[in-house]
């Protein structure tokens, strides 16, 4: 179940709000506030007020139950091209994956997860600040999984180093797993998931090992997947089915036993 505390809900006209519990007419409800019949929080309501789920609202000493519905929030999925970066304002003048984005009222997008300039793949961004802290807080540990192009190719004791912990400047870092995808030539590719966000970890990681990381892709942060059809500088956003299914996921916390992956096509 979705918690009230984790959407974000709007207040709303009072008299709006006590049309819709079937009191009356708008224009009726509007007439009962003016009489002073109506109390907010123990305080006569004037005309206009507004209301949000903590508030407590009677007519005539009685208290009303207001429907509130929560408001999901607005998540788009974009596949960031390389050459991009993943900020507002650049003294160098360039790309922004900002300005690829639609307007949006009131608010601002906020990325959850950067990617460096040149790195490529599974970019979101979102209107909620809730979701956005819940999915890069570091206590919350969101699997983050890349597809990693190297100058190389890993000995099975590198790989186990890699699970076990790399000593890095800013601290132990390790991933979760690591799958051998094949390569031609001097490239060879990897699958790797990590439960971490730092700056560059994943190619401070491989050149920790003397290992040169030639292309980098993140297909997948928590249970949202890199859509194979989105082709590279296209978005879409989430319908709101969706978007309930990642709310309600991130609000559990991100416990391993729900659904971890969804792929919206």
């Amino acid at each position: 179940m979705i918690s009230m505390n984790s959407l974000s809900i709007r207040t709303h006209k009072l008299q709006k709000m006590l049309a819709q519990t079937g009191l009356g007419s708008r224009r009726g409800m509007e007439t009962l506030i003016e009489s002073g019949r109506v109390t907010v929080n123990g305080k006569i309501a004037a005309l206009g007020a507004r209301v949000g789920p903590k508030d407590e609202v009677r007519v005539d000493k009685r208290i009303v139950k207001l429907k509130f519905v929560p408001e999901l929030p607005r998540i788009i999925v974009y596949h960031k091209p390389e050459g991009e970066i993943v900020s507002r304002a650049d003294p160098q003048g360039r790309p922004s994956v900002f300005a690829k984005l639609p307007s949006i009222r009131s608010a601002k997008w906020i990325a959850i997860g950067r990617l460096d300039y040149n790195t490529s793949g599974l970019l979101i961004f979102t209107n909620s600040g809730e979701l956005a802290y819940r999915l890069m807080h570091p206590k919350f540990e969101v699997e983050r999984e890349y597809a990693v192009r190297i100058r190389g190719r890993l000995k099975p004791e590198q790989m186990r180093r890699l699970r076990k912990g790399v000593q890095l400047e800013d601290g132990l870092a390790k991933v979760e797993s690591i799958e051998d995808r094949g390569g031609e030539g001097a490239n060879h590719w990897y699958r790797i998931v990590l439960r971490e966000g730092r700056n560059r970890v994943v190619r401070r990681i491989f050149e920790a090992l003397g290992f040169t990381v030639s292309r980098l892709t993140r297909i997948r942060f928590g249970m949202i997947s890199l859509p194979p059809r989105l082709k590279r500088g296209q978005w879409f956003e989430l319908g709101k089915n969706e978007s309930a299914r990642i709310m309600a996921w991130a609000e559990s916390a991100c416990v391993p036993d729900l659904p971890r992956r969804i792929k919206a096509e």
